[in-house]
């Protein structure tokens, strides 16, 4: 029987080598934002003029590569579960594919064969001394397709830190292994102006000592981690984890000490952010990486007691529905874990889900508290879930409210310059 040392050399080659496991009609899955492997892509991006009819899956791609290409979209192709900077171009323009779904659920479709997955190509830390690598900074849904997978290829790199959690793949599993040394991709925090410092402040002052925290990426979640370090013993169950994160656990805000499920423990499914962040994970026992359908399952992450959930949109109607996702009909982002994580909240004993938006858009030109959602908006979070909604102008609580109570407490959120057009507006429809 061959030991894991073996095993490893015997895998251990070059990303051309790792193409030959991609055949014409595969979906390759890659993991969330900087877990995605640059080696095997820039490869994949060389030479993809050699395939046919390769999709790409991937939430959030980070990087531009050479295969975000409406020349080659034939040959491969991204096939995006969340939009970003790299894949919005090509998702607008309809040579990038979309395929809808709760972050929760994207496990579930791929163990039930509803999303292929015939090929995984990922980041890694170093394998152990037990054979095991860590997919730390995206364990997501890629280890639903580990499992799935006719092919494992993994780009092992000693800047991957070795987390704690259920991220960890065996050399037995894998079926080719590239070697890079290059630094991890930082993502700095978003920059915040006095609108998302007004927000932060309006949804800080709600959030008590001991609750656990749900952060979503942007500049309002993070104005919001800026104005809690006076807060005590907090916990984290989220779907990332960020530089924001990072300062609250350095300035002795986050403990975990009275979370009720997971005790001690930040559970998180990906990483976004500084060298300093991924350092932080490696061996850190207060941490646990996770995939997708135990960090972000309603039910799982409804047993926190005071679970507050902060998440962004882009536009919210007179009822409270939410479009977060898209522009009219053109996507912008995707659902990405904002509905689970409401849906948690909600179940949680003690929750609070936050919706957080500027009150308008285009150098304040728009009111994105609309009358009804633009036409072919991608309707994101229900007006069934929704809780509080914040912008500058103070916070709405809207369950259980009527929907003429509802019109009445977002325009009394809405900028000023809006508010009697809104009025109106609600009047028409005879909601006001």
């Amino acid at each position: 029987m061959q030991t894991v040392q073996e095993l490893y050399q015997s895998k251990r080659g070059s990303a051309a080598d790792a193409l030959n496991q991609v055949r014409n009609g595969d979906m390759i899955i890659v993991p969330t934002g900087v877990g995605e492997p640059p080696t095997l892509l820039t490869a994949l991006s060389e030479e993809r003029r050699r395939f046919r009819g390769v999709r790409v899956a991937q939430i959030l791609a980070v990087r531009k590569y050479g295969y975000f290409d409406p020349e080659t979209a034939d040959c491969v192709r991204h096939a995006a579960l969340f939009f970003g900077g790299a894949s919005r171009p090509g998702g607008q323009a309809g040579w990038c594919d979309f395929i809808p779904c709760y972050f929760s659920e994207i496990p579930v479709l791929i163990e039930r064969g509803l999303m292929p997955s015939d090929v995984v190509f990922a980041m890694a830390s170093p394998m152990d001394a037990h054979g095991y690598f860590s997919l730390s900074l995206g364990c997501d849904y890629t280890m639903a397709a580990v499992a799935k997978a006719r092919a494992v290829v993994l780009e092992v790199n000693p800047n991957v830190p070795f987390a704690h959690g259920q991220c960890h793949v065996h050399v037995s599993q894998v079926t080719a292994l590239v070697e890079s040394e290059d630094p991890i991709l930082e993502v700095g925090l978003p920059a915040i102006g006095p609108v998302q410092e007004a927000i932060g402040k309006y949804v800080a002052d709600m959030i008590e000592d001991g609750s656990t925290l749900q952060i979503g990426y942007g500049g309002i979640p993070d104005a919001v981690v800026m104005q809690l370090t006076g807060k005590r013993d907090l916990g984290i169950h989220s779907e990332m984890i960020g530089d924001g994160i990072l300062t609250l656990v350095e300035a002795g805000v986050v403990t975990n000490r009275k979370k009720n499920f997971m005790p001690g423990k930040m559970a998180a499914t990906f990483a976004l952010g500084s060298r300093k962040l991924y350092q932080f994970m490696h061996q850190n026992p207060m941490l646990e990486m996770h995939p997708s359908n135990f960090t972000n399952d309603p039910y799982i992450a409804g047993q926190n007691d005071q679970l507050v959930s902060i998440n962004a949109s882009l536009q919210i109607d007179l009822l409270g529905q939410c479009g977060s996702e898209s522009l009219g009909h053109l996507p912008y982002s995707g659902t990405g874990g904002q509905a689970d994580f409401v849906r948690a909240a909600n179940r949680s004993r003690g929750g609070q889900s936050f919706i957080v938006l500027p009150s308008t858009a285009r150098n304040g030109t728009v009111s994105r508290i609309a009358p009804t959602l633009c036409p072919g908006t991608h309707a994101t979070t229900s007006k069934n879930d929704v809780n509080y909604v914040v912008t500058e102008y103070g916070v709405a609580q809207l369950r259980g409210k009527s929907a003429k109570e509802r019109a009445r407490a977002l325009i009394g959120i809405a900028h000023p310059d809006f508010r009697d057009w809104l009025r109106e507006e609600a009047d028409r429809m005879s909601v006001f």
